[in-house]
C-alpha cells in the first residue's frame, strides 16, 4: 500500500475527492492544502468538449491575469533596429536576431516568453522545433508576433499567460502562487475561465466545459463544479 507523508495525508484529509465544490470553497481548501516549504504554483486544468484534431475546434490564445503570476517573467524578443531599442526600453530581458537563433540552436532556452516582429519570423522558424514543444514559439494568434513590441513585452511581464488545448482536450494554465490571497486567485481564475468561454469554437457541440480542477504544485487536485462556473459566466 502506498504511504503518504504527514503533510500529504493532512492535505488529502482536508477535502473530498468525489465532491464538486463551488469556486470559493475550492480555493479555500486549496489554500489550506498548499503546505510545502516553498511558494507553490497554483494551476488550473479544464477539460473541454472539443476535438483538437480538427482545426476548427482548436482552442488557443493568451490572456493577461489581473494579479499576474507572482514570478519574474524572462522575456526574449526577436527584433532589430528601432524595435530592438523599443523592446529593451519596455523591459525585455533578451533582444536580438540571428545571434539569438544560434544561441537557441546551441541549447539555450533560459526564458519564459518569446516575442517576435513579423520580419524576424523566417529566422525564428529555424528554431521552431525547439520552441514549439516548450510553448515558446511566437504566434500571431497569441499576439506574440507583432510590431507593437513595447505593449507586448509589458503584458508578458505583467503576467500574460498563453493557453492551448492538448490532444486530450485539456487546457492547463498557472494562475498564481499559493501566497496569493484567495480573492486574487479567484480573480485570476475568473479571467481565465471567461477567456476560455470567449474562445469557444463555433464547431464545438454539446457540453463545452466538462470539468475544472485546481491544484498546487505539491497538493491534491480539487474539483470545481463546472455547472456553477458556467452559471457565473452567463
Amino acid at each position: 500500500m502506498r504511504k503518504f507523508s504527514k503533510r500529504l495525508t493532512n492535505a488529502y484529509s482536508s477535502y473530498d475527492k468525489y465532491t464538486l465544490y463551488s469556486v470559493e470553497e475550492a480555493f479555500d481548501k486549496l489554500k489550506s492544502a498548499a503546505s510545502a516549504k516553498f511558494d507553490e504554483t497554483i494551476d488550473v486544468a479544464v477539460k473541454l468538449g472539443v476535438n483538437p484534431r480538427h482545426a476548427d475546434q482548436m482552442v488557443r490564445g493568451a490572456v493577461v491575469l489581473p494579479h499576474g503570476l507572482g514570478k519574474s517573467v524572462r522575456v526574449l524578443v526577436f527584433a532589430t533596429g528601432e524595435k530592438e531599442k523599443e523592446a529593451l526600453d519596455a523591459g525585455a530581458d533578451f533582444v536580438g536576431g540571428e545571434d539569438m537563433v544560434e544561441k537557441i540552436k546551441g541549447g539555450w532556452t533560459d526564458f519564459d516568453a518569446c516575442i517576435a516582429i513579423p520580419p524576424m519570423m523566417a529566422q525564428v522558424g529555424k528554431v521552431g522545433k525547439i520552441l514549439g514543444p516548450r510553448g515558446l514559439m511566437p504566434n500571431p494568434k497569441t499576439g506574440t508576433v507583432t510590431m507593437d513590441v513595447a505593449k507586448t513585452v509589458q503584458e508578458a511581464k505583467a503576467g500574460k499567460v498563453q493557453y492551448r488545448v492538448e490532444k486530450a482536450g485539456i487546457v492547463h494554465s498557472p494562475i498564481g502562487k499559493a501566497s496569493f490571497a484567495v480573492e486574487k486567485l479567484i480573480d485570476n481564475f475568473n479571467v481565465l475561465i471567461s477567456e476560455l468561454f470567449r474562445a469557444k469554437p463555433s464547431a464545438a457541440k454539446g457540453t463545452y466545459m466538462k470539468s475544472v480542477t485546481i491544484s498546487s504544485t505539491m497538493g491534491p487536485g480539487i474539483k470545481i463544479d463546472p455547472n456553477l462556473v458556467k452559471e457565473k459566466k452567463e
